[in-house]
């Protein structure tokens, strides 16, 4: 595979505005071939509520077995933060997430955890998944604990 030119690595970058302006970079996978599990835990997660305007706060567990790319963290955390200004429910931003990461990247497998804190009293918790797990694979539990607290 070709090298692919970093927005950000190694860059100043700036925080993008919104998730549509955030660019991800992807690059070659280093173990081409090996089938593992990459995680990446946000647990400071925040977007705002596209009706109230309030903060909402999210511990985000994203899981990928990557095929010939992996996310390049520093565009990931760029594009998480680009949220933080951003109306949208629970469910739009968990799964939005997901399937950008997915149809960009191309990973063999993805899925994505958004537990949320509450507001009102209740905690929503949203799960997106591309498909069935691949054989061979450990996947390990997100772990989350319940509301309690949550972390």
């Amino acid at each position: 595979m070709a090298a692919m030119e970093a927005k950000h690595l190694g860059k100043t970058s700036h925080l993008p505005a919104t998730p549509e302006e955030a660019e991800l970079d992807y690059v070659p996978n280093p173990r081409l071939g090996t089938r593992y599990l990459i995680r990446f835990a946000a647990p400071e997660f925040t977007s705002l509520c596209p009706i109230t305007g309030q903060p909402d706060f999210a511990h985000l567990v994203i899981d990928y077995v990557p095929g010939d790319t992996i996310v390049e963290s520093k565009s990931l955390k760029l594009f998480l933060s680009s949220f933080r200004n951003h109306g949208a429910f629970h469910e739009d931003c968990t799964v939005g997430i997901g399937q950008r990461l997915f149809d960009e990247m191309k990973p063999v497998w993805l899925r994505i955890g958004g537990y949320w804190y509450p507001r009102g009293g209740i905690p929503i918790d949203v799960f997106w998944q591309s498909g069935e797990p691949p054989a061979g694979v450990w996947i390990p539990g997100q772990d989350v604990p319940g509301y309690r607290g949550r972390g």
